[in-house]
């Protein structure tokens, strides 16, 4: 019997078993089935691998065009990355096979980035009542998928941060200090490059609210936005264009890759040097 973390995969290969069958009993190549429900026919492809699943709106098409009997809209909710929030699931999943990574964070480190003691901080800070089991699998869950950045080369990854994601003490300076020197390790390894957006830059096009844009080999662009308890994921090129667009924008008022390390730098050994006057 497959274990729990193997289920949603195997759920998947069958999922996309059956779309290999349906669309082979059409008498539809990828390429034809790709072009009647408006996705590339790589996505197809990826979809009967199991690699990824399609939103509602490509299942309800498939749904029309194969005749499914709405197989594919009903049975699209279990192949949801249970590990992760309803909202987040499809753009974990694209974090994994994203060539490119581009992340604007207002106020909290991104994910990718962030150290299991931040991670299990910023969790209680906004879920102060969370069992201790529930807690520990969100750090689990948070850390595991920055395991991505463990190949040297692929994602490529660049993070704005918004100068408050340095100034917020989550977890105290001992954490904060470990969290940013964690950063800087990764800038210096060369895997990942980071800037900051200083509070004397003024206004910007993410004053309020954070982004990930990522970009693949063979699909379209994807933006991911979100706010509290809710976010979502697009591939519309006209929005996304915008998104990219802004984040050049926010890129270009941030500091500097190197005085932004010097930043990062300096504010962690504030928080050192206050864990020294205060033990």
């Amino acid at each position: 019997m497959a274990n729990d973390a193997t289920e949603p995969m195997m759920t998947r290969r069958k999922y996309g078993e059956e779309l290999r069958l349906r669309r082979e009993a059409a008498g539809h190549t990828q390429l034809s089935l790709g072009e009647a429900v408006i996705v590339s026919p790589s996505m197809i492809a990826h979809i009967e691998a199991g690699r990824r699943r399609p939103r509602l709106e490509d299942a309800k098409r498939l749904d029309k065009e194969l005749n499914a009997n709405g197989f594919f809209e009903r049975w699209l909710p279990t192949l949801d990355e249970a590990q992760f929030a309803p909202h987040f699931a499809e753009a974990a999943e694209s974090e994994k096979l994203a060539e490119v990574i581009e992340e604007y964070a207002i106020g909290a480190v991104p994910g990718l980035l962030q150290t299991a003691d931040y991670a299990r901080a910023i969790t209680l800070g906004y879920e102060p009542n969370i069992a201790a089991k529930e807690l520990d699998q969100r750090v689990v869950n948070r850390t595991g998928r920055a395991r991505i950045l463990d190949n040297p080369t692929k994602p490529r990854m660049w993070a704005i941060l918004n100068e408050a994601v340095l100034r917020t003490v989550v977890g105290g300076p001992e954490v904060m200090a470990r969290q940013l020197r964690h950063i800087a390790k990764l800038v210096h390894a060369g895997r990942v490059q980071v800037q900051v957006l200083p509070f004397s830059s003024g206004a910007h096009p993410f004053m309020n609210s954070k982004l990930k844009l990522m970009r693949f080999a063979d699909s379209p662009d994807e933006a991911y936005f979100e706010v509290l308890y809710s976010g979502a994921l697009t591939d519309e090129p006209t929005i996304v264009k915008r998104y990219q667009d802004a984040y050049d924008l926010a890129r270009a008022a941030a500091l500097p890759l190197t005085a932004s390390l010097e930043l990062i730098e300096s504010v962690a050994e504030e928080y050192e040097n206050a864990m020294q006057e205060h033990p």
